[in-house]
């Protein structure tokens, strides 16, 4: 691969997963894979200046404003910090200051892991606080901030205005808490403290957020210089002295020796803090110089952030137990002895497949060695074979189901259950069907599902529909109003449109993109039933192996049985026909860049809407791409490919028309 393929790849690669971490609170890559992924990029691009992107997320702080919250410009922009892993880069760093600044000191200070914020005070009252954003911009979520109790409303500041920077974090103690009453209720636990802090403060319901009971440090008066001060350390001096909750504990020294023997004290310590951290932040101390060091587009060159490596223990594999997937996958999982691994217990981690359990060869009994990738989902990383048992046997998935006693099959890496009727595949499969994408059944939980199985209240999803309050309401912990609100919300289900059932019905490889696909083009159930593979493959988004898959499905007597039940019960097998004009009938169009008043997904429905296609990527077949502000590689493979491109403005004088 050349560099100027690379550097498109980590590109692309890169602003997937910041859009994950900064935007959906979704990570699916550990913090240390995506550092460096992106070193290598920053170090290409010094190499190879003219391959650089213009969208290269080396250029820009990640993130983007949700739908929902007011967007907030940031009269002081919220930049990121330089990453460093190594204690020959941080000696790196204190030659480059001490060449232009021999005296200079640093303040030193722990690198929270949570979500940061500016607090906005103006004559010494809160008035608004808002999310980092893109750095730039970010979503107002003050009716969430002023909820959490750390953060005062009023000061006495004795200036007329105040900007503070600070991180919003959910502490391990009320992380853990929140997580054992949720496995009480039987619901979802929660992934890590960061991502439940983030996704609380983004709640539009400020009442949820003040259930998550979280907290803030603050570290940097954004305006400290107009204010008059002349050290950083002053100023969270004065943020302490007017109520503020300042990051404790903070050195102040200008020798690197100290500061590596902080980093290491604090890292030896990490398991005894309330709270996550994942480095180390070292700033030049006095403010007038760090203004003559200055800042490049993304980052300030008078501070870098070190980060711990991904923290590893070993403890005991008691046990592996399997857990039924709603498609009869039996998923491994490792029984732990209980060990503290960056910020909260861990007893539990996935194995995924019966092949990574032989690669590792990881047995029962063994002391293995986990960490938490990316500080979120706990793996086991290796056995360590010095202290394993003369007597140990390698493990052997089940050849029966654990839960109904079925004989399991070997789909590829994967065992599966064999029996149509085992109680934990229907369990779950009643939980995707009332989920929130699905037919959208609120109060209909896997505690709920589970009590209604084991009373024989239900067999398939079609007896949610026959269900009755008082059936409800005779529950363990249910109520008659409770039992009312649930009946409500299983009765409004039955007008959903039949991309939402298709999607419930849980058909394998058929998500929800491919669910209204198939709705839209055949518009009621018993079109799609008689479709045959051929007719499907023929469809936009749909291959062979889903085409088949939704053959096997309506061919099986059960799925026709279900279909039938659901009919007679009032449910919309129907899909809502949306008025599509002919004005890009046969058409292929790309978006990119941010468009003047369109997001890239509003114009990609109107494209639709309009008979066109929206692709995601740019080939020979696209017949126009739709270019905005800073599009990237796609507007410059068009322009190689001799492809039309056209804006905002031209989009809209093509669908004008023909609607």
């Amino acid at each position: 691969m050349s560099a100027k393929e690379r550097i498109e790849q980590l590109t692309r690669e890169l602003s997937y997963h910041a859009k994950l971490y900064y935007t959906d609170d979704k990570p699916e890559i550990s913090d240390y894979e995506y550092d460096m992924m992106q070193r290598e990029l920053v170090a290409l691009e010094q190499q190879y200046p003219e391959y650089a992107l213009p969208d290269s997320p080396t250029r820009r702080v990640g993130g983007k404003v949700l739908d929902g919250f007011e967007e907030v410009i940031h009269q002081y922009p919220m930049q990121s910090l330089q990453d460093v892993f190594s204690y020959e880069e941080i000696r790196d760093f204190d030659r480059r200051v001490k060449t232009l600044f021999p005296d200079a000191e640093y303040t030193v200070e722990l690198k929270i892991d949570g979500l940061s914020v500016c607090l906005e005070y103006q004559n010494g009252r809160f008035v608004r606080g808002a999310t980092r954003g893109d750095g730039n911009k970010g979503e107002d979520v003050t009716h969430n901030l002023k909820t959490i109790m750390d953060i005062p409303f009023a000061v006495d500041t004795g200036h007329s205005e105040l900007f503070i920077r600070g991180e919003v974090y959910m502490p391990n103690s009320v992380f853990e808490e929140l997580n054992a009453h949720r496995r009480e209720k039987g619901l979802q636990l929660f992934a890590n403290p960061r991502n439940t802090a983030a996704g609380s403060l983004k709640q539009l319901d400020s009442r949820v957020c003040a259930a998550r009971r979280l907290s803030v440090f603050c570290f940097n008066l954004q305006n400290g210089e107009e204010l008059g001060f002349l050290k950083h350390s002053d100023t969270l001096e004065y943020l302490k002295n007017i109520g503020c909750k300042v990051i404790d504990p903070y050195i102040i020294t200008s020798s690197v020796e100290e500061i590596i023997e902080f980093i290491e004290h604090i890292g030896e310590h990490r398991d005894s803090l309330d709270f996550a951290i994942d480095g180390i932040v070292i700033k030049v101390n006095d403010i007038a110089q760090r203004k003559a060091l200055g800042s490049t587009v993304k980052c300030p060159k008078w501070a870098i952030a070190y980060k711990y490596p991904p923290e590893e223990k070993p403890t005991k594999l008691l046990d592996i137990t399997v857990q039924l997937g709603r498609t009869g996958v039996l998923t491994p999982n490792a029984v732990l002895e209980p060990v503290r691994l960056a910020g909260t217990t861990v007893s539990k981690a996935t194995l995924h497949n019966r092949d990574m359990i032989a690669q590792k060869d990881i047995r029962i009994g063994d002391t293995v060695i986990v960490r938490k990738a990316g500080e979120i989902i706990p793996e086991v990383l290796r056995a360590d074979l010095s202290l394993r048992s003369a007597d140990s046997v390698p493990y052997t998935m089940p050849d029966r189901c654990p839960v109904c006693g079925a004989p399991t099959v070997e789909d590829e890496a994967f065992v599966r259950c064999s029996g149509d009727s085992c109680p934990a595949q229907l369990s779950r499969r009643l939980e995707h069907f009332a989920s929130r994408d699905a037919m959208d059944i609120e109060g209909l939980g896997p505690a709920i599902v589970d009590m209604l199985l084991e009373e024989g209240l239900v067999s398939a999803a079609s007896d949610l529909y026959s269900l009755q309050a008082q059936d409800i309401a005779a529950l363990p912990g249910m109520g008659e109003k409770s039992a009312l609100k649930l009946i409500s919300a299983i009765e409004s289900s039955k007008s959903q449109p039949l991309s939402r059932l298709l999607f419930a019905f849980g058909i394998n490889q058929v998500g929800q993109k491919a669910a209204k696909v198939l709705a839209e083009e055949y518009g009621d159930i018993d079109a799609l039933a008689s479709a045959t593979a051929e007719e499907l493959q023929s469809i936009r988004d749909i291959g062979s192996i889903t085409a088949d898959n939704i053959v096997g499905w309506f061919g099986r007597e059960s799925s026709r049985e279900l279909v039938a039940n659901l009919k007679a019960a009032g449910v919309n097998m129907t899909q809502p026909k949306t008025q599509k004009g002919t004005s890009l009938a046969g058409k292929t169009l790309v978006v990119t860049g941010t468009l003047p008043t369109l997001s890239r997904k509003e114009a990609q429905e109107l494209i639709e809407k309009h008979g066109g296609k929206a692709a995601g990527s740019v080939s020979k077949k696209t017949d126009f791409v739709v270019a905005g502000e800073d599009a990237g590689s796609k507007l410059t493979k068009a322009q190689e490919l001799g492809i039309p491109v056209i804006d905002e403005a031209a989009l809209m004088e093509m669908t004008s028309k023909g609607v």
